[in-house]
């Protein structure tokens, strides 16, 4: 023993740089473990103060922390083996009891024992009927082996797998009562193509288990920065290193198909909502789609899967549907049906995941682009202020099976279109136009004497967001909107629909038409904004100038508004137009309708609902190229407010759109309106080209 003592001894010094392994003293551990008891994630700030006050390197503080989430979960893992042990077990045992009583039992016509023999047609029954679940459980196993990582295998028992029921619960978070949204649909109902596949009920722990396993890689990608995250210096973006993503999460299955992209991407910022706030927000399908109506074409609540506590959004799980898309008739929608899972974790984060459940719903549409959403959402973190920092995550696999449209290629392919940024400032300026919504008081910026009270205010912001909604909505190419191109139009030029009218009768004849300008987009929406500029594209106004009546202030940036303004024609002296305008760095919009002043002041004094306030909304959509996403990274990081765009670099994408009222007009007028709108949006888009000096183009 002595000589290996000493042989040891010289080994050591023959190799100086042989690591010895380092053992913390009892005081380390006791202060190691009472931080993990708090933070298992502890930042970086936190992990250098730690390591100050325990005397140990900043690595040492990392590495033991990443040790013991392993050994949390290999615990975790111990434990539910041992469970499923024993009630494997139990089963087995109640199995052989019940063969064991088999023996003696008695038929009931008779009092003799049973025959033991089985109709021809019974036995038939049962073969199919064994021959189906044979193949519904290799189809699940092959669902849970691509997602959760369980062996593809058939069970050699054929007793029934005994899933643990997750308690996703938490304590109640907030006072207010917020219930499960009631935009849903039964099992047994369809929604477009989608129908609730065979033995959907089965499948419903498999998605429970996949949301959990997808909230896990949602909170390491919020929260883990290089290797798995490397920081592009060139445009400051967060990129994904796949070699370390692959390592991490195994699982994680790679598409084959030959037109599927990977768009990765992460943002994070301060919005002006906390976490509660946030969660109903987007656990609740019809407030989703009014806080990114510039995102979300469609959205349904297939079904609540898990309610979630009472009183608050967490542990909510729900199955969704919904269609992305870019303002713009020429890029077909994504569509995706998801997961969505909430959870408030202990140290007060909330965190919201989507992941796709293709594989377990099939429903193949060639009219729109399927999307793949891998563990995509945010964490959010609520922050004294009330205000609460928000890191977006936006992981998906795009199948562009129909490709897309030339003009908007470089923008979707480069991740601007659907990526993280573009979510992030949307949410953040919708933020701002909500609490200018629910604001105590008038914006300094507003003229005084313009609106007499708040309850006008926010009828007429109200008003707005209808009209702002519908706007998105019909302009997008989802399947309810079936675009074609105007008689002696090109592919690229205007393009027409109808709708019926939802409020009257007849019908609504929609024209737009996309461009492409070399100007920024910037200087593109502030030539819009100019009211000396509005005779050159404004054809309601008739070419004629107006004033400005009222003017709301509904965001940080002096673009962000609300007004009111009157045109004066040579037909009508009291032509009132309510238009909204909005930018951040995704891009901008404005959008405006001729509205009837009389009934307006009727519904305010009455306390009326603006929704039957009839609009016909027309507007432009100025979107980035995609040659310079650069402007987009000014957008949110360690800001509380939206990003201005940017006036360097890159074109700008323009959608112009017009609609008239038809009335039920035979097709002959019908052909005589689609003349005249078409004449109206190529004039406009002829005046714009004119006034920015791109007329070559």
């Amino acid at each position: 023993m002595e000589g290996s003592g000493s042989d040891q001894d010289a080994a050591d010094q023959q190799n100086p740089a042989r690591k010895r392994y380092h053992r913390h003293t009892a005081h380390q551990i006791q202060e190691l473990e009472a931080l993990f008891n708090k933070h298992q994630h502890p930042d970086e700030k936190q992990r250098l103060q730690l390591s100050r006050d325990l005397g140990l390197e900043p690595r040492q503080v990392k590495f033991w922390f990443q040790n013991r989430r392993t050994q949390m979960k290999a615990q975790g893992e111990r434990a539910d083996n041992n469970t499923l042990r024993a009630e494997n077990e139990r089963i087995r045992g109640e199995n052989l009891a019940i063969r064991e009583a088999l023996k003696y039992v008695l038929c009931s016509n008779c009092g003799g024992p049973p025959t033991g023999e089985t109709s021809f047609e019974e036995q038939q029954r049962l073969r199919l009927e064994n021959a189906r679940l044979k193949e519904e459980l290799d189809r699940l196993s092959g669902i849970a082996a691509k997602y959760i990582g369980r062996p593809n295998q058939t069970p050699a028992s054929s007793h029934q797998i005994s899933v643990p029921s997750l308690d996703l619960g938490m304590v109640g978070y907030g006072a207010q009562n917020v219930g499960p949204s009631t935009d849903v649909i039964s099992p047994s109902q369809s929604f477009g193509d989608f129908a609730m596949p065979t033995g959907f009920a089965l499948e419903k722990n498999l998605m429970r288990e996949l949301a959990i396993n997808a909230m896990d890689e949602l909170t390491n990608l919020a929260h883990t920065d290089e290797p798995l995250w490397i920081r592009n210096l060139n445009d400051n973006k967060d990129v994904l290193s796949l070699e370390c993503y692959t390592k991490i999460f195994p699982r994680a299955m790679e598409s084959k198909a030959y037109n599927v992209r990977k768009e990765v991407s992460r943002d994070s910022g301060l919005v002006i909502l906390n976490g509660h706030s946030l969660a109903d927000i987007f656990m609740d399908t019809n407030k989703w789609i009014e806080m990114f109506p510039t995102i979300v074409a469609k959205a349904k609540t297939i079904e609540v899967l898990i309610p979630g506590t009472p009183g608050t959004r967490n542990g909510s799980l729900q199955l969704m549907y919904a269609e992305l898309h870019v303002l713009s008739h020429l890029v077909l929608p994504r569509e995706i049906y998801f997961l969505r899972y909430c959870h408030l974790s202990a140290d007060g984060i909330w965190a919201i995941v989507d992941v796709s459940v293709d594989n377990i719903i099939q429903n193949p549409q060639a009219s729109l682009s399927r999307c793949r959403k891998l563990p995509s959402g945010l964490v959010i973190q609520d922050m004294p202020n009330g205000y609460s920092k928000v890191t977006w995550v936006e992981h998906v696999e795009p199948e562009d099976r129909a490709g897309v449209h030339r003009l908007y290629r470089q923008l979707v392919n480069s991740g601007m279109a659907f990526g993280a940024q573009r979510w992030l400032v949307t949410l953040q300026r919708n933020c701002e136009r909500l609490a200018s919504l629910m604001a105590a008081n008038m914006s300094a910026r507003e003229p005084s004497g313009a609106v007499s009270s708040l309850d006008e205010r926010r009828f007429l912001m109200k008003l707005a967001q209808r009209m702002t909604s519908t706007f998105c909505a019909n302009i997008s190419a989802s399947t309810a909107q079936r675009w074609s191109a105007a008689s002696g139009s090109n592919d690229d030029g205007v393009r027409l629909t109808t709708r019926k009218n939802a409020s009257s009768t007849g019908s609504i004849l929609s024209a737009a038409t996309s461009l492409w300008l070399p100007v920024s987009p910037q200087r593109v929406f502030e030539f819009f904004r100019d009211k000396r500029n509005r005779p050159q594209w404004d054809a309601v106004s008739g070419g004629n100038s107006t004033e400005e009546v009222v003017n709301i202030a509904n965001g940080s940036h002096p673009g962000n508004c609300i007004t009111l303004l009157r045109a004066y024609t040579a037909m009508h002296n009291n032509l009132f137009i309510i238009q909204e305008s909005c930018t951040d760095s995704s891009g901008s919009l404005i959008v405006y309708a001729p509205v009837d002043i009389n009934a307006i002041k009727t519904a305010m004094n009455s306390g009326g609902d603006p929704s039957i306030i009839p609009v016909l909304p027309a507007g432009i959509s100025i979107l980035p190229d995609g040659s310079d996403n650069r402007r987009m990274q000014a957008s949110s990081s360690n800001s509380s407010s939206i990003g201005s765009p940017s006036n360097t670099g890159g074109g700008s994408l323009l959608t112009v759109v017009f609609e008239i009222h038809v009335g039920n007009s035979p097709s002959s007028n019908m052909e005589t309106h689609a003349t005249t709108v078409n004449h109206i949006v190529c004039n406009a888009v002829q005046q714009i080209k004119a006034a920015l000096h791109c007329l070559d183009v």
